[in-house]
């Protein structure tokens, strides 16, 4: 599926320029409107600025931007176009083309053009009248032939851009609105203070699993596709806690899952402090081919897994396992899970990883085990929250990716948690602290939720056997 990654449309922000927030909406795709001339006008005419954005078949992600309608005239003045480059066969190799002559001829808007741009399309001619899918990509009919004509290419030319070729899987139109902050927060106002930091992880270091279990510590499985952040969250609430950046857990990016071996990760309160009473689970990434398959999921769930256990994708883990617990209580079961998710790959995640998710929470599910959504890398869907994370609930693209995620997990908004995980900084940071925290403590409040069903079990069994005694 083509679409701009959250990422990408970063890029496109900061070339636009603009000062505040901006909001692309889809309003043409070749796949699924038709490449047609017509089409386009139909849909694009009179939207206000716009991003048209091709993807060959070289997997080269490249495009143009023009701050005024398309309106089927055919020249139109733009200072503030350009064409651009995002990937070039795979690889990010971001460029920004900017118009010439003050933007006279910047594009070509004639009722039988596609998107154009330079006079009569001579830089960009992306399709004229109507062109028909063959097999699985678009042979388009335009041409880019005089690419730097009306563009300044900076050295880079129809090959270094384009392949030499318009074969696409894709292209797409966006219109690119301004968009303003919320005024109020849309989840409750939140006193961002070193008090609440510290009330907050008093909260957590004194939490106890619900009585009456003879349970010692929560079990919470961290679950999520490769590089979301799974290792990441755990180093960062540990980090809270040690009182200085942490990388006890082995995190990164790579193309298989760093993580290997299933581990029980305790949170001390403190250098060389006491445990304290829950356990972050971290086990293998989900990939489309590897991963959890459903026997381990289950496996994990259930408690039959041991601590270090090491995944081997080729030997399907087995009761036969070395170490394998074959009787578990409650204490080795999975009590919670949150599945880690990368928020600026929302949009773009695989087909069988979602349905690989979607397998796993049949599973969860028929435990009665709840769910939990930790929104990562919430600094790519909105850079500001960099600078200050505070301000991730004024945020409407932050809103809009939980809302998305919500739908796309089949859980309530408000069991979608932004954390801004420690990646780079080498310092603490207050609010990036209140954040992980009121995540972990959601966390913890779901585990008594799935504890309180457990209890409610046992004691209707104890009234049963009297029941029955008498």
């Amino acid at each position: 599926m083509s679409t701009l990654t959250q990422s990408q449309k970063n890029q496109i922000y900061k070339w636009i320029g603009s000062l505040k927030m901006l909001k692309f909406t889809l309003l043409y795709k070749i796949s699924r409107d038709g490449c047609s001339s017509k089409t386009f006008h139909t849909l694009c005419d009179n939207k206000g600025p716009t991003v048209t954005v091709l993807y060959n078949t070289d997997n080269s992600v490249y495009g143009g931007y023009t701050a005024v309608n398309w309106n089927s005239s055919k020249v139109t003045y733009d200072a503030k176009a350009f064409l651009f480059k995002l990937d070039y066969n795979g690889c990010e190799q971001p460029n920004i083309f900017p118009v010439k002559n003050n933007g006279t001829n910047a594009i070509f808007g004639a009722s039988g053009y596609g998107p154009s741009f330079g006079a009569d399309g001579s830089d960009l001619c992306c399709f004229t009248d109507s062109v028909n899918k063959s097999g699985t990509s678009f042979p388009l009919n335009g041409n880019a032939s005089k690419l730097g004509h009306t563009y300044d290419l900076k050295g880079e030319n129809y090959f270094s851009v384009m392949n030499g070729h318009l074969q696409v899987v894709d292209l797409e139109v966006y219109r690119v609105e301004e968009q303003e902050l919320f005024q109020k927060p849309w989840v409750r106002d939140i006193e961002w203070s070193q008090q609440l930091e510290e009330d907050l992880k008093d909260k957590v270091a004194s939490y106890k699993p619900l009585p009456g279990l003879d349970l010692q510590q929560a079990r919470i499985l961290l679950v999520g596709q490769v590089g979301a952040g799974k290792s990441s969250y755990f180093n960062t609430i540990n980090s809270i806690f040690r009182g200085h950046i942490s990388a006890q857990a082995n995190a990164g990016s790579a193309e298989h899952s760093l993580t290997t071996a299933y581990r029980l990760y305790q949170v001390r309160e403190g250098y060389a402090g006491k445990p304290l009473n829950f356990r972050l689970c971290d086990t293998r990434g989900v990939e489309e081919d590897q991963g959890l398959d459903d026997h381990e999921i289950c496996y994990l769930l259930d408690g039959h897994v041991p601590d270090r256990y090491k995944f081997n994708p080729a030997v399907p883990l087995s009761p036969d396992a070395l170490g394998f617990v074959k009787k578990p209580t409650l204490s080795d079961k999975i009590h919670c899970v949150a599945f880690v998710v990368d928020g600026s790959t929302v949009d773009v995640s695989p087909e069988k990883v979602l349905e690989r998710i979607k397998a796993m929470q049949i599973r969860m599910n028929q435990r009665g085990i709840p769910q939990v959504v930790l929104l990562t890398k919430i600094d790519k869907i909105w850079e500001e929250i960099s600078d200050d994370v505070s301000k991730v609930y004024f945020s409407p693209a932050m809103k809009e990716c939980v809302d998305k995620v919500a739908m796309v997990m089949g859980l309530p908004r408000s069991h979608v948690l932004p954390v801004k995980n420690y990646e780079f900084e080498v310092e603490l940071d207050q609010n990036t602290n209140i954040l992980a925290l009121l995540s972990l403590r959601r966390l913890l409040h779901f585990v008594d939720d799935f504890l309180y069903n457990r209890l409610d079990e046992i004691e209707d069994q104890q009234i049963q056997r009297v029941h029955i005694s008498e």
